[in-house]
């Protein structure tokens, strides 16, 4: 869609949802729907984007997944963000010039490692898959990158950030001498 809103409607997000965490937690439909109190017909017609759950019914799936409501219920994220220099969200200090953007908010739990990386045109840094749940922040200080997983590289200049999963190949091409970034490496 052009406005704005999601593409996919909120049940097939659930659904997904649903599926998900029901494979995370390696049950049948027939066990997770006794757990919950369903019916096994409802819970599969559920998975298939079907039907029309009220709050209660996945509050009990939620409850007999082991997983928060919102898990549930909430819209996808996106695999790659790109926020432009000059975007996102700023706070400025009412008693100097600093501005700060928050580009990312860190999960709970997690663990993030931080690295400067200096990298000239030439070459492409393939980097295998890191341990599952990774993902990666990059900031450009200097020059111009193309970044991301096979296949979604974006192109980015100075003051661009991207965020995607390090938990799949990925890669770095500089496209300027003396290309610069940090680099977020963040482990859930």
């Amino acid at each position: 869609m052009t406005d704005g809103t999601p593409s996919r409607l909120p049940l097939d997000w659930i659904a997904a949802s649903l599926r998900r965490e029901r494979t995370r937690a390696g049950l049948s439909l027939s066990e997770l729907a006794k757990r919950a109190g369903i019916a096994k017909s409802t819970l599969s017609q559920l998975e298939a984007a079907g039907g029309n759950p009220g709050m209660e019914t996945l509050w009990a799936l939620a409850v007999a997944l082991g997983v928060p409501f919102s898990a549930l219920v909430e819209p996808p994220a996106p695999t790659v963000q790109v926020i432009r220099a000059g975007e996102g969200s700023t706070v400025r200090s009412e008693q100097s010039s600093y501005v700060a953007t928050l580009l990312s908010a860190s999960p709970p739990g997690a663990r993030r490692d931080i690295y400067t990386v200096d990298l000239e045109p030439g070459t492409v840094r393939a980097s295998d898959p890191h341990i599952p749940g990774t993902v990666e922040h990059i900031v450009v200080s200097a020059g111009r990158v193309t970044a991301g997983p096979e296949g979604e590289q974006a192109e980015l200049g100075v003051g661009d950030y991207m965020a995607y999963r390090g938990d799949v190949p990925h890669r770095y091409e500089a496209l300027e001498p003396g290309t610069k970034f940090v680099l977020i490496m963040q482990h859930v």
